[in-house]
């Protein structure tokens, strides 16, 4: 069954939303700044039972803040952003759930297995997530890393979900595209992924309401859990509230 999964994005210290495409050296186009800091939020999901969301960190001067979460709900949150093999034990230490990771297995923008093994060394295959965040090409759907800024030549497709599922616990997978538009998810990609889910999957970009979490259930088979970001009423959105979400996974518990 389809779960909303929570999110604490960070960029510069603070708890925002961007548009995912948008980030560079200079900064992004933000959709929202909270007056809340990250415990804040990792406080508000320890409350609701709200597991399986993520902690990301955008760029730098984000330490503290990442802590920060990690400590009020020890094992309740996923850490991704900039993780690689020297400090992935850190953040396992320092109390995320599992770590996420995509940059660090690329060598010149190509995928290697050689840096996904010593990764999976440091955290084991179960708390291991793979970010297969993706754009949209005309030969389908690539991995694109540094900030969703490089496209890389690996494709999102069945191979590869089947293939790299063997090394760890779950897939996030952003469609940096449609992120943080608000403008509707990526149905093509979510089927593709409902389709071909050997482990827990989470997809993220452009949902909008309670009706894109029963598009996602639909569309996948149960398959792919979402992440709302922009749209939710605690990140300044009007499109859902977050007790709606509570209230779906409530009903649509897996199993």
């Amino acid at each position: 069954m389809t779960q909303f999964r929570p999110c604490i994005d960070l960029h510069d210290g603070q708890v925002k939303q961007i548009v995912g495409g948008s980030l560079n050296d200079q900064g992004a186009t933000t959709n929202f700044v909270s007056q809340y800091d990250s415990a804040y939020y990792a406080n508000l999901y320890r409350e609701h039972d709200l597991v399986g969301g993520h902690v990301i960190a955008l760029g730098p001067n984000n330490e503290q803040a990442v802590l920060a979460a990690l400590k009020c709900w020890p094992n309740g949150l996923q850490f991704g952003g900039g993780v690689n093999r020297e400090n992935a034990a850190h953040y396992l230490n320092s109390g995320a759930s599992h770590v996420i990771v995509t940059s660090a297995l690329f060598e010149n923008d190509e995928f290697s297995f050689e840096r996904l093994e010593a990764i999976k060394k440091e955290t084991g295959i179960d708390k291991l997530i793979l970010d297969l965040s993706c754009r949209k090409t005309e030969n389908g759907w690539h991995i694109a890393t540094n900030r969703w800024q490089t496209v890389t030549s690996t494709s999102v497709d069945a191979h590869t979900l089947k293939e790299l599922s063997q090394y760890c616990a779950e897939f996030l997978i952003h469609a940096a595209d449609v992120e943080g538009l608000q403008g509707g998810i990526d149905e093509e990609l979510v089927k593709l992924l409902g389709e071909h889910a050997h482990i827990p999957i989470t997809y993220a970009g452009g949902a909008r309401n309670l009706d894109d979490l029963k598009r996602v259930h639909e569309l996948s088979n149960g398959n792919v859990d979402l992440t709302i970001g922009s749209a939710l009423d605690i990140f300044g959105g009007n499109g859902v509230t977050l007790a709606q979400c509570i209230e779906w996974n409530n009903l649509h518990t897996h199993g």
